[in-house]
């Protein structure tokens, strides 16, 4: 690489945050954005989407209202991310195209905590490549600060923030299985406290937003066993009313903000629970061990759509162009650039790169090349497979930003082991998970 090449993918990084912050200011407003920036302004808070995220979008309110403050922090980590990353390696094209991706750099364009997780969880994974090497304690603190901080914005933020936390570590303290077994158990007990403790501090009451769960794999254990899962309800034929409600895909139609919200809703079952004093998660877990087949089969099903794996069509934008409609009026300017961005988003994820189920296969095929290559390319594919793969149980919906960061993750595991000088064969042969899914979905869309 020549004397040049650094300054010239530096200034590549920096054009290329300008232009997508340009694209998208102030930034893009979602349902859910709409609903956190209304609690941010309040400071009344519960836990149905991440407090933790409110809390920090309260603070910066007195800088500048609105999502300007929010799309800086979330891309400022993201661009820092990558910034750290490739100066850490010698090709470094190859992260230059994952962090251009154009699903990602659509995606940092709208307020929400996929994006803030993802940004966070870079500047951990650069934070972590540079202390790796120079043993600096100030970097590790840096880099267990960020993926706890990401430990509060997904419930199952755990699993993509525990491989990297262990690999922040100093080397002698995971050097033998002993030492690792303590370092990952106590890393993954850190990161499963975060959310609960900041939601606490912060003052959030609870929502009830695990319930979700509960009533989706409920009413896919009724459709597909069809037995009656739920509790007693009030509702003639829960197993004909539950078949008309059910959908693969998400559970939004047990929901209230729905057009016509399902007669077994998640009042009714909460109420219900209570009145009952049962413990949702316990029957939760007692319905799955007497329906296993049906849980299974609603599960796969569900997977299928979210990873998008065989499909006829895409069943949804995986993309917002524009902010819900809100009571503050923010919106982007749209413009020729946003406009094509946004294009290429759409168009690329009608391909394999928009489908979570090749990441995720690519992701497990980097963990098998990267055995004894020092570095970050084992964290960052470990960090994509377990939470990519971790939807197949813990998903209620099928929105492709859930999978940004398995993504990303991905994309850089290749990157590293490249970097690294893997054999070409040896990564060849961790690719062909991801090729032959590939080829399955393709032929499924073709077909259908």
């Amino acid at each position: 690489m020549t004397a040049r090449a650094p300054r010239i993918v530096a200034a590549v990084l920096v054009l290329a945050a300008a232009l997508q912050l340009a694209a998208y200011w102030p930034g893009i407003m979602y349902w859910d954005a709409v609903r956190q920036y209304g609690q941010a302004v309040s400071g009344a808070f519960d836990d149905w989407h991440p407090p933790a995220m409110e809390w920090v979008w309260r603070q910066m309110i007195a800088l500048r209202p609105g999502p300007a403050p929010m799309l800086l922090l979330q891309a400022g980590l993201y661009w820092l991310g990558f910034a750290l990353l490739v100066a850490r390696a010698q090709r470094r094209w190859l992260i230059v195209l994952v962090a251009l991706l154009p699903f990602a750099l659509a995606t940092l364009g709208s307020v929400l905590k996929d994006s803030l997780m993802a940004g966070a969880l870079l500047a951990a994974a650069g934070l972590a490549a540079w202390a790796g090497r120079e043993g600096r304690w100030g970097l590790r603190i840096a880099a267990i600060a960020l993926l706890l901080f990401a430990a509060t914005l997904r419930f199952n933020a755990l699993l993509a923030a525990l491989p990297l936390l262990v690999a922040v570590l100093p080397a002698h303290w995971r050097r033998t299985p002993a030492r690792w077994a303590v370092c990952t158990l106590v890393g993954g007990l850190a990161l499963a406290v975060a959310m609960p403790l900041a939601n606490h501090a912060i003052g959030a009451k609870p929502s009830g937003v695990a319930l979700s769960l509960v009533i989706f794999d409920l009413g896919g254990i009724t459709e597909h066993g069809s037995v009656d899962a739920f509790p007693p309800l009030p509702v003639a034929s829960p197993v004909a009313v539950n078949h008309r409600c059910y959908d693969p895909v998400r559970w939004d139609s047990y929901a209230w903000w729905v057009a016509e919200p399902c007669p077994i809703g998640f009042a009714l079952i909460r109420d219900t629970f209570a009145a009952h004093h049962q413990s949702p998660y316990v029957f939760w877990l007692e319905a799955i061990a007497a329906h296993p087949i049906a849980y299974a089969e609603h599960r796969l099903r569900h997977a299928n759509q979210n990873m998008r794996f065989v499909i006829g069509h895409e069943f949804e934008r995986p993309v917002q162009p524009q902010s819900a409609p809100n009571d503050w009026g923010y919106r982007i300017a749209q413009n020729p650039l946003q406009r094509a961005l946004d294009w290429l988003a759409v168009q690329t994820c009608r391909t394999p790169l928009g489908w979570p189920i090749c990441w995720i296969a690519l992701a497990l095929g980097m963990v098998f090349a990267s055995r004894g290559v020092p570095g970050m390319a084992m964290p960052l594919a470990l960090s994509a497979a377990l939470y990519g793969g971790g939807y197949l149980v813990l998903s209620v919906a099928s929105d492709l930003r859930y999978h940004l960061w398995t993504m990303l993750a991905a994309g850089l595991a290749v990157a590293f082991l490249v970097d690294a000088g893997v054999p070409r064969r040896r990564l060849v042969l961790a690719a062909l998970p991801a090729i032959g899914v590939a080829l399955i979905g393709t032929a499924a869309r073709l077909l259908w």
